[in-house]
């Protein structure tokens, strides 16, 4: 599954149709496409790993899921797996194997835009708050849950928690006040490094944790284990990282 940063790379290739009118959409998705066709793309928004493609008074919402992907201007992927295809003078927009949702406008009001780990408007106390009213819950269910940390996805959670040296299966409730605090730094600054690797090609050469076979610190072998009700995945070192 993308996670937001590789989100936010596909934003870039796509901002070139801003302000461009649609000729033509296709594709198997299950929506009116043809109410699409002679309207102008006013902005393109995103809100972790969903993407909203903003017209007069409709949007689009892609998710591309575990294994959606785009293309832009060139389709080399076959037909049954276009979910959506929408034309321009300046090219093409096509997204495969991925949930795409006709919405109002009206939608938009009720995201909580500061919960986007790479928007500007993140807000991070209203992020520990959250964190607060969910003692019980796992931290590496917290890293995965959208409406706590959007955008974050099985990499980043795995390459937070080696860093900041807490067990996934640890509880939030049992984390000292200094680990909240590192938590929710590093979901963001990971985030970062993860768009910056991944514009060099270089991301998984930064792995510690994330299907790695042994600790980088203690050269133990790492735990790999489904963890939490997330049933996601984790590495991690039993000696390194703590269980609170």
């Amino acid at each position: 599954m993308p996670e937001g940063p590789s989100i936010v790379l596909m934003k870039e290739d796509l901002d070139k149709f801003v302000g461009e009118k649609v000729t033509t959409a296709v594709g198997n998705a299950k929506i009116d496409k043809d109410i699409l066709v002679g309207k102008t793309l006013k902005e393109i928004r995103l809100y972790g790993k969903q993407t909203y493609l903003i017209f007069d008074e409709i949007n689009i919402r892609i998710h591309l899921l575990m294994f959606g992907s785009y293309e832009i201007d060139e389709q080399t992927k076959p037909d049954k797996n276009l979910r959506l295809g929408l034309s321009f003078k300046n090219g093409k927009m096509l997204f495969f194997t991925c949930s795409v949702k006709l919405l109002s406008n009206d939608f938009l009001e009720t995201i909580d835009w500061e919960a986007d780990v790479m928007s500007d408007q993140w807000n991070p106390e209203k992020v520990k708050s959250k964190l607060k009213s969910n003692p019980e819950m796992m931290v590496c269910d917290a890293l995965m849950n959208q409406d706590i940390f959007s955008g974050v996805g099985n990499i980043i959670k795995n390459e937070v928690l080696f860093r900041i040296a807490v067990q996934p299966e640890s509880l939030i409730g049992n984390l000292p006040a200094k680990k909240i605090n590192e938590l929710i730094k590093e979901s963001r600054n990971y985030s970062f490094d993860f768009l910056k690797w991944k514009r060099e090609f270089t991301l998984k050469k930064h792995w510690k944790a994330h299907h790695q076979k042994n600790c980088p610190k203690c050269g133990k072998p790492l735990t790999s284990k489904i963890t939490g009700k997330s049933k996601r995945r984790s590495f991690y070192c039993e000696t390194d990282q703590k269980l609170y």
